[in-house]
């Protein structure tokens, strides 16, 4: 027992002495880290301060604000307002409010192809000249009343009437419309035109409003400038002209959504076009954020390059700008001058000018259009050999460097539109024909006088920008019958004249095959290269320019300038914090 005692003390007294040494002593040393367990709480508390931060931050940093409705949306435009009736509509002003007014049978998406807007479907027939079209179920007018076939009928009836004297009349004279039933219209065409569904892009007026005016009145009627009804994303609510003079006159058209659109409720309270006599002072009220957005120029101006809230949209154009050589011109009726003529531009030159990047354009087709063949392209950059045909031609270098015959200086006459871009692409040109000896003048026209001399043809070359469109059907530019003095448009700017042209452009539009028609078209890029009736430069680019990024504003590619609509009743300028 007394074992047993001593054997428990010396267990206690070996405790002790473990204890001591290993807890005892070493608590002491706590005092030595006690800062640095104190730096490590001071961290701690830093860094998880730091983090609900960031948690309470994160909705704002990282998910950003959310698009919501409501909102107006003021587009500045420089131009005049005269018409919103599609079937009259003459200037950029006209087609922006027309478009966003009245709908069309089909229109182009975002990304420039054809696609139905009233129109749910449409087909043709095995022969190729019958088109059946079918137009969505429950369509309405702006005032209520229902939108039907007789209404599609209405419009192109109207269109064919020349007493209506629309600019759509050579287009749709022959074609046979009839209605089937209340959704359903038939075109008949008198012959196979593959192309015909791009004619189906103009909007379509009210019969019930429309069909007790006489067809010769149709142009200057209150419906057309106060009180136009339409079946477009947006509807008419007021129009306002302020300035006593000419020069300082601008308009402001109200629209506010229309809340039956077929293709959803524009997301915008309201949509207004501004109007302005120049650039300049539409530029000014875009930095007083008096308007949305600005349409209609060449490049960004640059006192808003580089500001932060100042969005550039820079979209190509199904379109080319090219020199148009006047074939019935005395100094151009010979191929060998305006071979030589487009010998001598370097594109590089050329496209290194513009304010935009741009693709060169060297065919009447552009390289996404059937038919296009990269291996038929016009004539290439070379000035030996452009001195070679003009030498060639008779036309000699005199004394002052430049080229005569016949005691007559090759001197060309230049036409183009009054802008910076315009000019600037003159000048280069304007150099590099004097570097093989030719003159060339050069004249610039605001717009509205540039039309009435293309029209009256006052130029020897006319430097322009052309819309080709999505389809390559461009008989309307480059057919011989287009450059006749009593076609309704002329738009065979350079009175091109080729049987063998003339052909192929017939046989190509005339056909539905791509295989067979990218052949027919073949024979025309061939003359074309060969005869050299223009020079083609580059394709063109769409700037749109907005205070902020518009929501839902998402278009690729367009056909013509309104096409920037695609989308527009997802249009949104307003944010919210998202949650």
């Amino acid at each position: 027992m007394r074992k047993g005692r001593q054997q428990v003390g010396d267990i206690s007294s070996q405790a002790e002495q473990h204890f001591d040494r290993h807890f005892s002593r070493r608590i002491s040393n706590l005092v030595d880290v006690r800062r640095f367990v104190a730096s490590w709480v001071v961290l701690m508390t830093l860094l998880i301060g730091f983090l609900v931060y960031q948690l309470i931050a994160l909705p704002t940093q990282h998910e950003g604000f959310r698009p919501v409705s409501g909102g107006i949306y003021t587009e500045g435009i420089v131009g005049s307002f005269t018409n919103a009736n599609p079937l009259y509509v003459a200037t950029p002003v006209d087609s922006a409010v027309s478009r966003l007014l009245f709908g069309s049978l089909l229109k182009y998406d975002s990304a420039g192809r054809l696609t139905g807007d009233l129109a749910v479907r449409w087909s043709v027939d095995e022969e190729g000249k019958t088109y059946k079209v079918v137009l969505r179920e429950g369509l309405q007018w702006h005032d209520g009343a229902p939108l039907t076939a007789d209404d599609v009928a209405f419009t192109y009836k109207t269109i064919q009437n020349p007493d209506a004297k629309s600019p759509f009349f050579a287009a749709w004279q022959g074609v046979d419309v009839q209605v089937r039933d209340d959704r359903t219209i038939l075109f008949t065409l008198p012959n196979v035109l593959a192309s015909f569904p791009h004619a189906l892009t103009n909007g379509i007026v009210p019969k019930h409003l429309l069909a007790d005016t006489p067809a010769g009145q149709l142009r200057s009627i209150k419906f057309d400038t106060v009180n136009p009804v339409g079946s477009g994303p947006f509807r008419w609510e007021a129009i306002e002209v302020t300035g006593e003079r000419p020069e300082t006159r601008q308009t402001q058209i109200a629209l506010i959504p229309f809340v039956n659109y077929h293709g959803g409720m524009p997301q915008l309270d309201r949509f207004r076009i501004h109007t302005f006599n120049d650039t300049e002072t539409m530029v000014a009220s875009f930095k007083d954020k008096e308007i949305t957005a600005m349409s209609g120029l060449s490049a960004v101006p640059s006192e808003l390059e580089g500001q932060e809230n100042v969005v550039d949209y820079d979209i190509p154009y199904m379109g080319e700008v090219g020199v148009f050589f006047r074939t019935s011109a005395e100094l151009l009726g010979d191929a060998k001058v305006r071979q030589a003529l487009t010998h001598s531009i370097a594109h590089k030159d050329v496209v290194d000018i513009l304010p935009y990047p741009a693709a060169a354009a060297r065919s009447p087709l552009l390289k996404f259009h059937l038919g296009y063949n990269q291996d038929i392209q016009q004539l290439s950059f070379d000035m030996a050999k452009a001195v070679e045909l003009l030498d060639g031609a008779g036309w000699t270098v005199g004394e002052d460097g430049l080229r005569q015959k016949d005691g007559k200086k090759l001197t060309l006459n230049l036409l183009t539109q009054a802008s910076d871009e315009f000019e600037a692409v003159a000048a280069s040109l304007r150099e590099q024909w004097a570097t093989v000896g030719v003159q060339v003048v050069v004249h610039t026209l605001p717009d509205e006088d540039l039309q009435r001399a293309v029209k009256q043809r006052e130029y020897d070359m006319l430097l322009y920008g052309i819309a080709v469109g999505a389809d390559p059907d461009v008989f309307a530019y480059w057919h011989s019958s287009q450059a006749d003095a009593v076609s309704s448009n002329k738009l065979n700017f350079s009175d091109y004249k080729s049987d063998v042209s003339d052909k192929a452009l017939e046989d190509g539009r005339t056909r539905t095959d791509p295989e067979l028609r990218t052949q027919k078209y073949k024979p025309f890029l061939e003359a074309w290269r060969d005869d050299a009736p223009a020079l083609m430069l580059y394709q063109p680019r769409y700037i749109y320019i907005s205070n902020d990024r518009v929501g839902g504003f998402y278009v690729r590619l367009l056909n013509t300038s309104t096409d920037r609509y695609a989308t527009v009743e997802q249009w949104t300028i307003r944010k919210l914090q998202a949650p």
